[in-house]
Parts: C-alpha cells; structure tokens; sequence
C-alpha cells in the first residue's frame, strides 16, 4: 500500500506507532490492519517504512515506523482512502507462504 504512495526507500523509520487490531478472520483483520494504518497516515501525516507484525489467532499486535510526509521528497503519487472488501484474499501456499490481497480506494 505505501508503495502505491511513494517509494517505500525514502520514508525513515523515525518514529514509531502500535497499532491492535482483532476481527473474526483474517480478510477482516487484513482489513482491519490496511485501514489503521491508513487512520495513522492521515491523523498523523505520516509514511511507513518498516513493520513488525505479530498475529495471535484472530489479535493483530504492530509497530509501525515512519515519519511525516514531505512532500518535495516523498512526492505521493495518490492518497489511499481506505482497504475494501474487492478481490479480499487471505491464505496460504502449498508452500507455506501466506498472501493477502484487497483492493484500495485511492
């Protein structure tokens, strides 16, 4: 999703930010997750570039790191309005990779 913004490389990992979540599976919690990161990106005019993530059933627990946008260097492409339901996917590989996929409102 930040790539759709803006290149991932030049946002800093300068400040961070906990995001919890929890819905009742995971395209909800995908869900979930996309859109308090769009919530903090807007309150806070902020971008993200690094992430720990950690899911426990159906509790996501994250750190977000970013800082606030400027835009001569960060020149956002578009502004994410929000995670949909659209094409909502969320499984795993034969593999055992996982892969989670939504459309979102620019």
């Amino acid at each position: 999703m930040i790539g759709a913004i803006t290149d991932p490389e030049t946002v800093a990992p300068l400040q961070q930010v906990t995001i919890d979540c929890e819905a009742p599976d995971n395209e909800l919690l995908l869900v979930d997750w996309l859109n308090a990161l769009v919530y903090e990106m807007a309150t806070k005019h902020m971008l993200f570039s690094k992430f720990d993530v950690s899911i426990d059933g159906m509790k996501l627990h994250a750190t977000a790191w970013g800082e606030a946008v400027d835009t001569e260097r960060h020149s956002p492409a578009v502004e994410v309005k929000g995670a949909t339901h659209t094409h909502l996917r969320v499984h795993q590989r034969p593999d055992g990779d996982w892969v989670a996929e939504c459309i979102v409102d620019v």
